[in-house]
């Protein structure tokens, strides 16, 4: 199979999976359970996931281990099973994927904050490490480094992809501040200083996720097609930004079909790799599917 940037480079725009936490919820997970121990425990329930996003005609699946690095798997008691729950993880999504479908493992923030100096450089790279490792060995062809705020932390992990994995690397802030200058993470970090650091960590692949809705979406990709012209661009935006109500429910408010109408102008701000993050699902993957096939 070809890797995505040889897929981008032929011109092809490719559509990415959606959220995957509410669907968890939906199979019965309770506050305080750990997500990624389902790739243990509960198998059918993770590969039923990947399977609706492979069926809704998404080119790419991701995996169930955002938060599966040792610093969030000590929290439940889970750290030395890293490489196991990682493992499946690719697994299970490699399964649904076959042979002509990408799996782009999903590699989260640790929850540590290297300038407060609880953590060492050396420690993250090594947490990253064994994540991307174990990925890699279960059948993940790919990963994304998302879900990024600070520069430091999501160029360890990039450089821990490159360094000890032959997996095609995305790295993938979100960008949920609105300032005069432009759109920036919560560490202030702007879609342009992101781009040059993230290049010279070594990441092929440039993106942004969650926080913002498609249509917001529009300037950050655009900003980042300017900034990295020659870059394949990813895009996952959140269905809107989300509206809790009195009795604690959260709703997003773009529909599939307000999602889909935005493709046309996400691929002619630089996107070439288009997906969903919370609050998306299947329906808003096959209609961005139909949208793309459309183009």
């Amino acid at each position: 199979m070809k890797s995505m940037r040889e897929q981008v480079a032929e011109g092809k725009v490719l559509v990415s999976d959606g959220g995957w936490g509410s669907f968890l919820v939906a199979k019965g997970f309770q506050p305080g359970e750990c997500p990624e121990s389902w790739n243990l425990s509960r198998p059918a329930d993770v590969r039923d996931i990947a399977q609706m996003y492979a069926d809704a005609g998404a080119d790419i699946v991701m995996t169930n281990s955002f938060g599966a690095t040792s610093f969030k798997l000590e929290h439940y008691g889970l750290a030395g099973q890293v490489a196991e729950i990682n493992a499946a993880a690719a697994r299970l999504s490699r399964e649904v994927a076959g042979a002509d479908k990408h799996v782009m493992a999903s590699v989260g923030p640790t929850g540590k904050i290297l300038m407060m100096g609880d953590v060492t450089e050396e420690e993250i790279l090594e947490a990253y490490r064994a994540q991307l490792v174990a990925l890699e060995a279960g059948g993940a062809d790919a990963c994304s480094v998302e879900t990024m705020s600070a520069i430091d932390e999501a160029a360890l992990a990039v450089r821990a992809a490159r360094g000890n994995t032959g997996l095609e690397v995305v790295a993938s802030f979100t960008f949920d501040t609105k300032t005069p200058a432009g759109y920036r993470t919560m560490m202030g970090v702007s879609p342009e200083a992101m781009a040059e650091a993230m290049l010279e960590a070594g990441a092929h692949i440039l993106g942004a996720n969650c926080s913002l809705g498609s249509d917001e979406m529009i300037e950050v990709v655009a900003a980042l097609r300017a900034a990295a012209p020659g870059v394949p661009i990813l895009v996952h935006p959140n269905a809107g930004r989300p509206h809790q109500h009195d009795d604690g429910r959260v709703e997003y408010p773009e529909t599939p079909a307000m999602m889909a109408a935005n493709v046309a102008r996400l691929v002619a701000a630089g996107a070439n790799i288009i997906g969903g993050c919370c609050g998306t699902g299947p329906e808003h993957i096959r209609q961005i599917r139909a949208a793309v096939d459309a183009l």
